[in-house]
């Protein structure tokens, strides 16, 4: 129970941040034509900001299930790779269906917490990850709720600042590394020429997203390539 209880404390800044951009997620989902019970389904049982925006942008438009294959693939890819990391710090409890059951929960906020242990117990795990699964759900519903309630004006403003998100994850990482920045302005590029060129626009959202993501990974790893030894020198 001590192992649970820590884990619950640890997650409640994460549970707090997730709460609200969940909210402006909810809103853009009612905005979309989504009903209140069905985007907080979709959070309840995915709990990827991303992927549930890329997601919805996709479900819009019918029968576009390779679309939604691919850019899920390429946006949720990390986790895979987060998870593979942190296995590397479990305790010997953390087996067997506890790993499928609690690997759900894996995102980049509780990724970062959890590694910061010696060892990582499935009670602290599943403690870490119980707030911030209940306000990415909550937020979602409060924002299908109160999104009806709010002027159309003020629904289009709040629908923007889940983009707000994003930048605060990609911007601090930018200002450090250059090479991070080319890449970032790369990406972006590509998708204003998915986005305003003739042929180009009729490309579906979610198969420009993972092109532009999966490009912009190939020059950087080509152009920028990280010295590990390096690395490793830094992180010891």
């Amino acid at each position: 129970m001590k192992l649970y209880l820590k884990g619950l404390r640890a997650g409640i800044p994460i549970g707090l941040g997730y709460l609200s951009v969940s909210f402006t997620f909810g809103i853009m989902a009612i905005s979309m034509g989504f009903s209140w019970w069905e985007a907080v389904i979709i959070s309840a049982v995915t709990l990827t900001s991303a992927g549930q925006l890329a997601g919805i942008g996709v479900m819009v438009v019918p029968g576009q299930y390779l679309t939604m294959l691919i850019s899920q693939l390429t946006i949720n890819m990390r986790y895979s790779f987060m998870s593979v990391s942190l296995s590397q710090k479990v305790s010997p409890k953390f087996k067997g269906i506890k790993r499928w059951l609690l690997g759900f929960f894996m995102t980049d906020e509780i990724f970062a917490v959890a590694s910061n242990e010696d060892e990582v117990e499935p009670k602290f795990f599943l403690g870490l990850s119980t707030l911030p699964w209940i306000g990415w759900t909550l937020g979602t519903l409060l924002g299908t709720i109160i999104g009806n309630a709010l002027p159309p004006v003020i629904m289009a403003s709040l629908c923007i600042a889940i983009y707000g998100m994003f930048l605060a994850i990609i911007i601090p990482p930018a200002k450090k590394s250059k090479s991070v920045l080319i890449v970032i302005a790369i990406s972006a590029l590509l998708h204003c020429c998915f986005y305003y060129l003739p042929l180009l626009r009729e490309i579906p959202s979610g198969i420009s997203i993972s092109v532009c993501t999966i490009i912009g990974a190939i020059l950087g790893a080509i152009f920028f390539p990280i010295d590990s030894s390096k690395e490793e020198k830094t992180n010891a």
